[in-house]
């Protein structure tokens, strides 16, 4: 039996009985499909030089720069290297999936939720879009304050407010005018960001074997004294598994949505069907070299009780006082480097909040297109460009300056907490939409014609299922211990689940809509002829020489 076509399809669903739980014609959501007008669509302006830069710079911000000092000072270098680690082979599987179902069906409008809703039931993708949304909405908040705060560095004479108000109109205006502002401008923020990290990198291996100015070989001295692990809330065996548990849930933060970019930009992408792959299997070795390596330097450079490190988590700075890497120079009596340290970190959070409000109008303009939000959020201007939506999530972002009138630390961990377990919930849900993706596929006769596949599926999605679930029920676990419980710290932590399971519900009550779509009757057809004939001429000429090879892994 050969495979059915869409319009066979579609006359079984005409055959078939029509459910009794209501009597109106479903919204374009339910039905697994995205509606574009002409003058609702995107442009495919992203080049596959902006695509690999986008997928890897979005997700370098102050997470790796400042936020590993503060898990550094809490477990000590070896759960921080081992807790960035295991999140990063988390990562690779979200990654993974991710990659095999964006290529399979990379069409204008495409976006995490998106996929998600088509293939579990549109509740689910209702619930999950939003939290995308006001998830990504948030980050523009976080990376947008911590930017300001970073710019105190030089000089406090001028209030946050005004480059907290400078910082919002660049990203806005990068945004607003045409996606290829957006990925140009991206492409040199993240080169940028990779260059600075690189040359920490390098930095960190002259310091471990002594090449600094003062000729001090640091090898792993601090892992000896005062130690690679520095037991959390009790002493013994359960304090240093503690120790891993919390840099494993805190390195989510530096992690979070990172993979997700690239099906975002996915629908505004040349040649998808060949760019998504090649970004998809570059991303985990830059994620290697990157973060791996990057948290292996800042353990064998800086002691966990640093004096330094502690007043300025003590503190809650911002800036590069509380950088580990800038840390790590001024003990080796480095001067000025600490200056370049701190405009990487300003690049990282501005860049990061550049990346985040592409996120965030991407996922509310392909709601509105499947009729889950206002279809005003779907009109685009002459260049493509979905201007409500930007503006709408660009709003949330002047939750920024809340930092002038209460604690920038304060509002910095709420937008981090809150982004980290929403984007922990969504994880899970890409690997049960990957799940029943590849048994649609499979029910179809065609997983061995996927244009893109990985590898150990599907045993890689349910190994993100069981960790991230594991990580976002226990994400506030501390506070259960005795003496650390607070109200503040309960909400904060678990708010989040809350919202989604009151997003969830109430779409359900509302459109009553089934439990779970049946295997065989999820579309994995819709939209595929469309893409067939966009990529089917598409092909990449092999690198003939060391130069072009060099250029072929970097573009």
């Amino acid at each position: 039996m050969g495979v059915p076509s869409l319009k066979d399809l579609e006359e079984a669903k005409a055959e078939a009985k029509a459910p009794e739980v209501h009597d109106y014609e479903d919204p374009p959501a339910l039905k697994g499909e995205i509606q574009n007008e002409h003058n609702m669509e995107t442009q495919r302006g992203l080049s596959s030089r902006q695509l690999q830069l986008i997928a890897i710079g979005g997700c370098i911000g102050t997470g790796l720069f400042v936020g590993s000092g503060s898990t550094l000072s809490t477990v000590g270098p070896a759960p921080l290297f081992m807790g960035y680690m295991a999140m990063s082979s988390v990562v690779w599987f979200v990654m993974n999936v991710l990659g095999e179902m964006t290529t399979y069906l990379p069409i204008k409008g495409v976006s995490v939720p998106y996929i998600i809703g088509r293939y579990t039931e549109p509740s689910i993708g209702f619930a999950a879009g939003y939290n995308y949304w006001y998830s990504f909405a948030m980050l523009l908040a976080t990376e947008v304050t911590a930017a300001g705060i970073i710019i105190q560095y030089w000089t406090t004479s001028i209030n946050v407010g005004v480059w907290i108000t400078i910082i919002l109109l660049v990203v806005l205006l990068l945004n607003i005018v045409a996606v290829s502002w957006y990925g140009e401008a991206e492409f040199w923020f993240a080169t940028l960001k990779i260059l600075a990290i690189i040359g920490l990198i390098i930095l960190g291996v002259i310091l471990f074997f002594g090449g600094g100015p003062n000729h001090d070989r640091l090898g792993f001295r601090y892992w000896e004294h005062p130690g690679a692990f520095k037991p959390y809330l009790v002493a013994g065996s359960t304090g240093r598994f503690l120790d891993f548990w919390t840099a494993f849930i805190k390195s989510g933060f530096s992690f979070i949505f990172s993979p997700e970019l690239i099906t975002t930009a996915a629908g505004e992408v040349e040649a998808p069907r060949r760019n998504i792959p090649k970004a998809t299997n570059r991303f985990i070795y830059r994620v290697f070299t990157f973060y791996i390596l990057g948290t292996l330097v800042i353990g064998v450079t800086v002691a966990y009780n640093d004096p330094h490190l502690l007043s300025a988590v003590a503190s809650g700075s911002s800036t590069a006082s509380a950088s580990p890497f800038v840390i790590a120079i001024q003990n080796a009596g480095i001067s000025g480097l600490n200056h370049v340290v701190n405009a990487a970190i300003l690049i990282s959070a501005w860049s990061s909040g550049n990346a985040w409000l592409f996120a965030g109008s991407r996922t509310l303009y392909s709601l509105a297109c499947g009729g889950q939000a206002p279809k005003i959020f779907a009109r685009c201007n002459r260049n493509g460009v979905p201007y409500y939506a930007v503006l709408i999530t660009w709003a949330v972002g002047l939750l920024s300056f809340l930092n002038l009138s209460s604690s920038g630390t304060s509002v910095f961990y709420w937008f981090t907490n809150i982004t980290t377990v929403g984007g922990f919930i969504n994880w899970v849900l890409i690997a049960i939409s990957y799940l029943r993706f590849r048994k649609a596929i499979s029910f179809h006769g065609m997983l061995d014609s996927l244009p893109f596949k990985t590898a150990f599926q599907p045993y890689g999605s349910y190994y993100v299922i069981v960790v991230v679930s594991l990580l976002t029920i226990t994400n506030g676990y501390a506070i259960f211990f005795p003496g650390q419980f607070t109200a503040a710290d309960f909400l904060v932590s678990y708010i989040v689940i809350v919202i989604f399971l009151v997003l969830y519900v109430g779409h359900k009550v509302w459109y009553r809509t089934p439990w779970m779509t049946k295997v065989s009757e999820i579309d994995v057809f819709t939209g595929k002829e469309e893409i067939d004939r966009l990529c089917e001429n598409d092909f990449e000429r092999k690198p003939r020489n060391w130069l072009e090879r060099v250029w072929w892994w970097v573009a």
